[in-house]
C-alpha cells in the first residue's frame, strides 16, 4: 500500500517521505521493523517511541511516522498525535474491516463482559449469525477462542483481529471498549451501530484521577454510534445522554425508561422479571443470579432492538444462556456450602454481588478479597467498608500486589473496616486464604472469591505467575476427600 493511501484521515503536519513509497506493513515496536514497514513512534507511559527511531532504521523501516523530527536519516511525516495516526493507519493497512461488519460496543465499570457474552449468545440465536467478541475474558472469532492480555487491544492489533473475523463470515463483533483504549485512540476510526452503557462507578483514577473525567472517556463511545443503549438507573445516565448525538434507547427499572423490567423475581438460580418496551410485554428468565443481571438483560435486550429485533427473540434466546467464566461462577466442592468466583475488583461490583448473594444464602456470605497493586489506592478503603457493611464474615488477602507490599495494600482496606463489628482474617497468601475459608466454613455459607474471576494468573512483581482459583478449590477438596 502507498504510503499516502496508509495516511488517509491522518492529521499531517510535514511531509519529508515520498508519498508513492510502497509499504507492507506498519509497526509501533522497533524490534519488529523490517524492510517495506512504517515506524510509528508512539508516546507511553514507560517509554517514548522515539527514542527507538533510529533502532527502527536499522531493522529496515522505510520511513517513521513521528510527532517530531528523528535525530536520524530516515524519512519522515511529522503528524499531530502518533496515537491516532496508529490506529487510521492501521485502520487502512486492513481495508476498514469493521465496516464490513455490524460493531457494537459496550462500555461501563461494570457488567461489560457478561452482556458481551450474552450479546454474543442471542445474536447466534436469533440472527443464526457468526460473531466475533473481544474483551477481558479473551477474544472469540465464532467458536475458536483467542487469548487476549488486554480488554481493548492496541489500535494494530484490533484492526488485525477485525480482518480474521471478516474474513472467516462473522457478520457482527461485540466488543467491550475500556475507558483507556477511548482516551490513548485504539478503536478511533471505527463505527459502532450501537454502543451500551452499563455504569459507572470508582475504577481506574490512578489513571483519570477524576470521575467526570473518567465518565468523559465512557462517553467518547458515543461520538462514535448509530445508536446508544443507556442505563436509566444509573447515576451517570444523564451526564451519558446529555453527552449522545445519536438516537438513544434507554432501560432500567424507572418509569421513564424506553425498555423497562417489572415484577422483578431474585433466587439462587437466577432472575426473572417482565420486560415493557412500547406497549408489548414479555416475560424474561435469565439463569444468572442477582439484580445486576436483570440490567445486564436489559442493556442486551435494548441493544437488541435498535438493531431491529423484537421482544419475542430476545426472551427466546435469553431462556438458555449461559453464564461467564468468573462471573458469579459456582465451583465445585465437597459439601453444603457454595463457592463462587467472581471478577467483582470494584466497590460496585462487590457490593453488588455481596447484595445479590446475601438476597439468597441461608447461610452467612464469606468475602474473600484483596485489591490490586500499582493501581487506583483510594479505593482499597472504600472495598473494606463494603464488605465490612454487606458480608457476615471477610477473609483479607491480595489480589494482584505487583510491585507494592502485600501488607501496605491490605493496611489500606483495613483502614475502611475500622468500627465495624464484622469478623474477619488477614491472610497474605491467596491460596492459604482460600483453604482457610474452605477449611472454616459452616453450612449454608457462600464464599465469594471476590478478584480474580476468569483470571488465572496473580502478578507478584512484574512476574505473572499461574493461579487458577477453580484448580486451587479443586486441590483443597482433593485434599479433604483424602482426610475424610
Amino acid at each position: 500500500m502507498k504510503l499516502r493511501d496508509l495516511l488517509r484521515d491522518v492529521e499531517v503536519l510535514e511531509m519529508h517521505a515520498d508519498g508513492d513509497c510502497e509499504l507492507r506493513d506498519i509497526c509501533y515496536d522497533s524490534r519488529q521493523a523490517a524492510e517495506g514497514s512504517a515506524f510509528v513512534a508512539v508516546r507511553g507511559f514507560e517509554t517514548d517511541g522515539h527514542r527507538y527511531i533510529a533502532a527502527a532504521a536499522e531493522r529496515g523501516a522505510e520511513c517513521a511516522v513521528c510527532e517530531e523530527r528523528p535525530q536520524c536519516g530516515i524519512p519522515y511525516v511529522i503528524v499531530r498525535d502518533s496515537r491516532l495516526a496508529l490506529a487510521l493507519m492501521s485502520r487502512n493497512l486492513f481495508g476498514d474491516p469493521a465496516s464490513e461488519m455490524t460493531v457494537i460496543g459496550v462500555t461501563g465499570t461494570n457488567g461489560k463482559t457478561t452482556t458481551t457474552y450474552l450479546l454474543k449468545h442471542l445474536l447466534e440465536v436469533a440472527l443464526d449469525a457468526r460473531v466475533g467478541l473481544i474483551g477481558t475474558n479473551g477474544n472469540m472469532i465464532g467458536s475458536e477462542f483467542l487469548h487476549t492480555e488486554r480488554t481493548t487491544p492496541e489500535s494494530y492489533e484490533l484492526q488485525k483481529l477485525f480482518r480474521e473475523m471478516a474474513d472467516s463470515g462473522c457478520t457482527h463483533v461485540v466488543m467491550e471498549v475500556s475507558s483507556h483504549s477511548l482516551v490513548l485512540h485504539r478503536v478511533a476510526g471505527i463505527h459502532f451501530a450501537v454502543g451500551i452503557f452499563t455504569n459507572l462507578t470508582q475504577d481506574h483514577l490512578d489513571f483519570h484521577h477524576t470521575m467526570e473525567a473518567y465518565a468523559e472517556a465512557k462517553a467518547e463511545l458515543f461520538d462514535m454510534c448509530s445508536a446508544a443503549a443507556i442505563n436509566l438507573d444509573d447515576g451517570w445516565a444523564q451526564f451519558m445522554l446529555d453527552r449522545c448525538r445519536c438516537p438513544v434507547l434507554t432501560f432500567g427499572e424507572s418509569g421513564r425508561a424506553g425498555l423497562r423490567a417489572e415484577d422483578i423475581a431474585l433466587s439462587a438460580s437466577g432472575v426473572e422479571f417482565t420486560a415493557e418496551y412500547e406497549g408489548q410485554r414479555r416475560r424474561i428468565s435469565l439463569g444468572i443470579p442477582g439484580m445486576f443481571s436483570v440490567h445486564n438483560a436489559l442493556g442486551v435486550m435494548a441493544c437488541a432492538l435498535c438493531l431491529g429485533l423484537d421482544l419475542e427473540s430476545c426472551g427466546r434466546a435469553l431462556a438458555d444462556a449461559k453464564g461467564v467464566k468468573g462471573r458469579v461462577e459456582v465451583v465445585p466442592t465437597d459439601g453444603d456450602y457454595t463457592v463462587l468466583s467472581d471478577y467483582a475488583h470494584t466497590p460496585d461490583a462487590l457490593e453488588n454481588v455481596l447484595r445479590a448473594m446475601r438476597a439468597v444464602t441461608k447461610g452467612r456470605v464469606v468475602a474473600l478479597f484483596g485489591c490490586g497493586g500499582d493501581r487506583d489506592r483510594t479505593k482499597r478503603p472504600i472495598m473494606g467498608r463494603i464488605a465490612a457493611e454487606n458480608a457476615d464474615f471477610a477473609v483479607v488477602t491480595s489480589d494482584n500486589p505487583r510491585t507494592e507490599e502485600p501488607m501496605d495494600i491490605i493496611r489500606e482496606i483495613l483502614a475502611g473496616m475500622e468500627g465495624t463489628k464484622t469478623p474477619y482474617v488477614v491472610i497474605p497468601d491467596r491460596v492459604e486464604a482460600i483453604e482457610w475459608a474452605i477449611e472454616h466454613h459452616e453450612p449454608g455459607d457462600v464464599i465469594i472469591l471476590a478478584g480474580k474471576g476468569h483470571e488465572d494468573y496473580q502478578v507478584i512483581g512484574h512476574e505473572k505467575r499461574h493461579m487458577d482459583e477453580r484448580e486451587i478449590v479443586a486441590e483443597i477438596m482433593e485434599k479433604r476427600k483424602m482426610h475424610k
